[in-house]
């Protein structure tokens, strides 16, 4: 396959087709992001896209993809017609095609009216993740996310009015220790409440080398939160969110404790886990096995 620069996609998505559609992010300004900070961000060539999906055709086989990512970060951001020509030749050259999915920013997102959301749900866009990281909006202009938690959840429900599986996340850790910590989570759940996405993954933050707030880490601007504190955030935001049924994670790798399942179902043996660690009686993942 054809790939400009380094490729990211959601850990769920490490068995699809990964299809870029853009290079890099067309944001690009968030400070605890490195992911896209070395590419100008630009739609390809209609030709080449489609010239990609026929040669994954030949490489993988007809029948042998079934699921697919459209790369890079953003991809939602792309014309209508070029979206609508992409999942037609999608579809056309993969017959056993069960789902595409994408990174959809909140204001690319916006970009979008209701009917066109519905229109790319009904031509086979499945879902789409967004990223909140936090529903606390000083911490959003403190790290340059560059929305609001209001427009986040109006980005979010335009997906899911149109039908499109609602996978957000969030960043553990991201407002660093103490007050700030709290007021993450307590601001981040009143968001996750309001929004009620399919699906909430958790990561945790850990600092990326070609990202501002890792030098802002590295000369002592910006304090890590502990494992400790790592845990409290996890519980506080396992016992706050109310609605459901929805498929929760923090099995991410930089995450200290996994948890994978469904709450409200369960949120006790969530609890009960988060408690054990706390106290000693569950191992937690060390941190030279914890990634990005």
């Amino acid at each position: 396959m054809r790939y400009e620069g380094q490729i990211y996609r959601p850990p769920g998505e490490w068995r699809s087709y990964l299809l870029q559609c853009t290079v890099g992010c067309s944001h690009n300004k968030c400070t605890f992001c490195g992911m896209y900070k070395t590419k100008k961000f630009h739609v390809r060539p209609m030709k080449e896209i489609i010239e990609d999906i026929a040669m994954a055709r030949e490489y993988y086989g007809p029948n042998n993809v079934d699921k697919v990512f459209l790369c890079d970060g953003d991809a939602i951001v792309m014309r209508q017609a070029h979206l609508l020509q992409i999942l037609e030749a999608l579809y056309a050259a993969f017959p056993r095609l069960r789902q595409v999915t994408v990174y959809a920013g909140t204001r690319s997102t916006m970009t979008k009216s209701q009917e066109q959301l519905i229109e790319l749900r009904q031509a086979g866009l499945t879902r789409a993740y967004l990223g909140v990281e936090s529903g606390w909006d000083d911490l959003l202009k403190k790290v340059n996310k560059g929305v609001t938690s209001e427009q986040m959840l109006q980005a979010a429900a335009l997906l899911k009015n149109a039908g499109i599986d609602l996978w957000v996340t969030v960043i553990l850790g991201l407002a660093g220790p103490g007050e700030p910590s709290k007021k993450h989570v307590e601001e981040t759940i009143k968001v996750l409440n309001r929004m009620q996405a399919n699906h909430v993954s958790c990561l945790s933050y850990m600092p990326e080398p070609n990202s501002p707030m890792y030098q802002d880490v590295r000369e002592g601007r910006f304090q890590m939160i502990t494992p400790r504190e790592y845990l409290e955030e996890t519980r506080a935001l396992v016992a706050g969110l109310n609605y459901g049924p929805f498929h929760f994670t923090s099995n991410h790798a930089s995450n200290y404790l996994p948890l994978k399942g469904t709450l409200p179902d369960d949120r006790e043996k969530f609890l009960q886990m988060i408690d054990d660690a706390l106290g000693g009686k569950q191992r937690i993942r060390s941190e030279q096995y914890r990634a990005l």
